[in-house]
């Protein structure tokens, strides 16, 4: 009689959730572009355009962020109402060259976005940024009328679609769409080719592999003038679809784009929850932040790993556990603040992170010994910093590629983030 009676009220709350969004949205993509500048100080928002998409990839239940991980967040009220209808959490490639001594010296500015489903009714959207103390502060505010004629309307440009894993309705699947950078006309059976590859190299790793029945995975066929990436040190510049570059932030293997909303027109022929740019080049490198895009090579000797590690970073917002000097980053985090992402700490609030995963017997914080190679712990060192800093294992997929498997914490998260998306 029990489990009737909970059988029931999942289904009741199952009709009332997708009711709310039938309320409130249509199964379309509002996207909200915007330009962010600043510097290592001061940060101003300055609206670009409007633009109803129309694909809606997202969950139809889960439309509130129940993680709030990212430097960002956003929200979005029913103007009518004053309901919260939407919020999600992100960051940006903004907020990283914030924390470089360029932006100490210069201001600069990068082109972001945010997408939430189409409205039916006058929506207000409240844009947040996580200050140093880790609070979320309100930055800007915007009324967006749905029937507003300067909405436009459409896709830039349609590209074919190849359909490397199509297993369900998209509002309950993690739907990744992959975009091509550095391919030409001739070098689209390349690609396609690739989106098998990287579908299959993600079902190879724990716990992607326990959930291949949760994800689709679809290529954009759009071609570039020129094969490989921009390399700015050899003096080697490309022409490409999406721009993209090696030396981001004078770091060689951080291969990233400025170029948004080029990648955003691109996505747009699908429904999708991440986006994965591939770049046709043999030389190492990568990069990804969450629910911003993900972005790594085709064909280096360790192309699948960090296909696997970046996806960490944008889907389920892992952060970086090595802490060498090999990135341009300085004090990127504060020490006296727990960070948002799931699988490091500062131990200023570690009962919220990984704690219930390890066994009474590990000591916190966890000596540097080989008695506890294979153990969950809390190990000195993550985060770009080598103190002060802890992460869950002494090696994990988002330490190094020495192995092959992602630690608990780390597993976790994943398997968190991919029930949100596909419940």
């Amino acid at each position: 009689m029990k489990r009737i009676g909970l059988s029931l009220l999942l289904i009741l709350l199952s009709i009332t959730t997708f009711g709310q969004f039938d309320t409130y949205f249509t199964y379309k993509t509002l996207r909200l572009d915007y330009t962010h500048a600043g510097n290592a100080k001061n940060e101003s928002y300055y609206l670009d355009e409007l633009i109803a998409e129309p694909y809606w990839g997202g969950s139809k239940t889960n439309l509130i962020d129940k993680f709030k991980y990212g430097k960002y967040y956003f929200e979005v009220y029913d103007k009518d109402s004053g309901a919260l209808i939407y919020s999600r959490g992100y960051s940006s490639l903004f907020a990283e060259w914030q924390t470089t001594l360029e932006a100490q010296k210069v201001s600069k500015s990068f082109e972001e976005t945010i997408i939430f489903p189409m409205p039916l009714n006058p929506v207000t959207v409240k844009m947040y940024s996580r200050n140093w103390k880790g609070k979320l502060v309100k930055q800007v505010e915007y009324t967006v009328d749905p029937k507003d004629y300067f909405i436009q309307r459409g896709l830039k440009k349609e590209y074919p679609i190849y359909q490397a894993l199509v297993q369900g309705d998209p509002s309950e699947k993690v739907d990744i769409v992959i975009l091509p950078d550095g391919y030409t006309k001739d070098e689209m059976d390349l690609f396609i080719a690739d989106c098998d590859k990287f579908a299959k190299v993600l079902f190879d790793y724990y716990p992607y592999s326990e959930y291949k029945d949760r994800f689709n995975i679809s290529g954009v066929l759009a071609p570039s003038e020129e094969s490989g990436a921009d390399i700015p040190k050899d003096s080697i510049w490309r022409n490409t679809i999406l721009g993209s570059s090696f030396y981001t932030f004078d770091s060689e293997r951080y291969c990233m784009t400025t170029e948004n909303k080029s990648v955003r027109n691109l996505a747009a022929n699908v429904a999708y929850d991440q986006i994965y740019i591939l770049v046709n080049t043999k030389k190492y490198g990568g990069g990804a932040i969450l629910n911003y895009y993900n972005i790594s090579v085709n064909s280096n000797e360790k192309a699948g790993k960090i296909f696997i590690h970046e996806l960490g970073h944008g889907f389920a917002g892992l952060a970086d556990e090595y802490y060498d000097n090999s990135t341009s980053y300085n004090n990127f985090y504060n020490l006296d603040v727990e960070p948002w992402e799931p699988n490091i700490t500062t131990l200023v609030n570690f009962d919220t992170k990984w704690k219930h995963l390890i066994a009474d017997s590990i000591p916190i914080p966890t000596p540097d010994s080989a008695i506890y190679n294979s153990c969950l712990g809390v190990f000195e060192g993550g985060g770009y910093s080598a103190k002060g800093i802890y992460r869950p294992k002494k090696d994990c997929l988002m330490h190094t590629f020495k192995g092959d498997t992602f630690c608990d914490a780390c597993a976790e998260a994943i398997i968190k983030m991919i029930n949100f998306y596909s419940k």
